[in-house]
């Protein structure tokens, strides 16, 4: 695939007067997740050890995510000089385990794999985007660019897989699209949750899932616009079997971005009602 490094952000530009707070709290929690790709690709190369063209593939991806997370972890520590990136990353993944024993995909079968990993790279990507919309701060801009148009391209190669395997398999479109809904609903596990917790509030307390599932959503939400969420729907539909452009899919964005903005209103709400009652 080929991968920028470090080197090529322009670190020179960082501007700390132009450091979004609430930005600087997700991308530290990003920055724990893209690390952890290793352990994704250990399930995902014992979920297809006998195809050489997929354990290419993967081999690179995962070299790419961890790409991820390391920039990302060193802008943190320039925005927040107390921020430690490496203790925050082993408190991390001595809590979130992944079923690397697994021999067979926990999606039903090797194409609802490629479905729920096209789910992934769509969330990915928009979400980068998103945020490198909104972010005043150059270095975190470029970052983010940089990683949004990784994940764009890792759906188009995890889509190519994709096709391959339904050929073999045949995995019908309600399947596929049970597959979708269900790791779309995954972004709120714990995963996200924890890595937020880690990252930002590991010293204030024990993980409550709730509390922090909203605090992570209420904070990387807020940035999507509503071209963010009609883009993530059309790779949705391109990967369950449906026309990604067209009516059905304005429709269900339009609808989504509104449950979405008010999720993120109620979200706030709480927080700000929990606030004052320890104040």
């Amino acid at each position: 695939m080929g991968y920028w490094t470090l080197e090529d952000i322009d670190w020179g530009r960082f501007d700390r007067a132009k450091i979004d707070p609430e930005l600087l709290k997700v991308a530290k929690a990003a920055s724990l997740v893209e690390r952890n790709a290793r352990d994704y690709a250990a399930y995902l190369c014992s979920v297809f050890s006998d195809d050489p063209e997929v354990l290419r593939t993967i081999h690179e991806w995962a070299a790419e995510e961890v790409q991820h997370g390391m920039p990302l972890g060193r802008w943190a520590q320039m925005a927040d000089p107390g921020f430690d990136f490496e203790a925050a990353f082993r408190h991390f993944v001595a809590e979130i385990k992944l079923p690397l024993e697994a021999k067979e995909s926990v999606r039903g079968s090797r194409t609802g794999e490629w479905v729920a990993r096209c789910v992934v790279e769509t969330g990915t990507s928009s979400m980068y985007s998103a945020l490198a919309q909104a972010a005043e701060e150059p270095v975190l801009k470029q970052i983010c660019q940089n990683i949004a148009a990784d994940e764009f391209r890792h759906y188009k190669l995890f889509y190519t897989h994709l096709k391959r395997y339904l050929v073999r398999e045949r995995v019908g479109f309600w399947t596929r699209l049970r597959v979708a809904f269900g790791r779309a609903a995954e972004s709120e596990d714990d995963e996200l949750a924890y890595a937020y917790y880690a990252a930002n509030h590991r010293a204030d307390g024990p993980y409550h899932r709730r509390t922090y599932v909203e605090r992570y959503a209420r904070r990387a939400f807020r940035y999507y616009r509503y071209g963010h969420v009609e883009r993530a729907f059309a790779m949705i539909f391109k990967a369950v079997g449906l026309k990604p452009h067209g009516w059905l899919n304005r429709f269900v964005a339009t609808v989504a971005h509104r449950v979405l903005r008010w999720r993120i209103r109620r979200f706030e709400l709480r927080e700000s009602k929990a606030a004052a009652a320890v104040a």
